[in-house]
């Protein structure tokens, strides 16, 4: 039990961030399953609508339980979201130009392309969550 604990100590931020991340992808995937397949909606636009609402979902989770932010105060709140969301922004315009290549261009599968670029987009929200959002203070 101490071995898990430790472990746990060690690798917790990792650990939550891919659980959320995983309940973030999900949320993405279904919107956008949803929206392309049930609603007949375009790629693009389905991707954008999947895109907000996970990263609703995930500016909530990585704030109060992965990255434990202590900003407080509607600046810093502000500024903190706003970064979160610029970040978020930058992988979103990666991810429309890959899904616009592959499924509109090349005609490849749009569920498989959408679970290809999701894997490559939590790496990079990871790194600019962690390094460029919220940024643990120096002691």
């Amino acid at each position: 039990m101490e071995t898990v604990r430790r472990l746990w100590n060690k690798y917790r931020e990792y650990i939550l961030y891919v659980i959320f991340g995983g309940f973030t992808t999900l949320i993405s995937w279904f919107v956008f399953w949803l929206c392309n397949n049930v609603l007949r909606m375009d790629v693009v636009p389905a991707n954008i609508i999947s895109w907000i609402l996970a990263v609703a979902f995930a500016y909530i989770t990585n704030r109060i339980w992965v990255f434990e932010s202590r900003a407080s105060g509607l600046k810093p709140v502000i500024r903190e979201i706003a970064g979160f969301a610029g970040g978020r922004l930058v992988t979103l315009g990666l991810e429309t130009l890959f899904l616009w290549l592959t499924v509109d261009i090349f005609k490849w599968n749009s569920m498989l392309m959408k679970i290809v670029i999701s894997i490559v987009v939590l790496v990079l929200n990871y790194i600019i969550s962690r390094f460029m959002v919220f940024k643990k203070e120096k002691k």
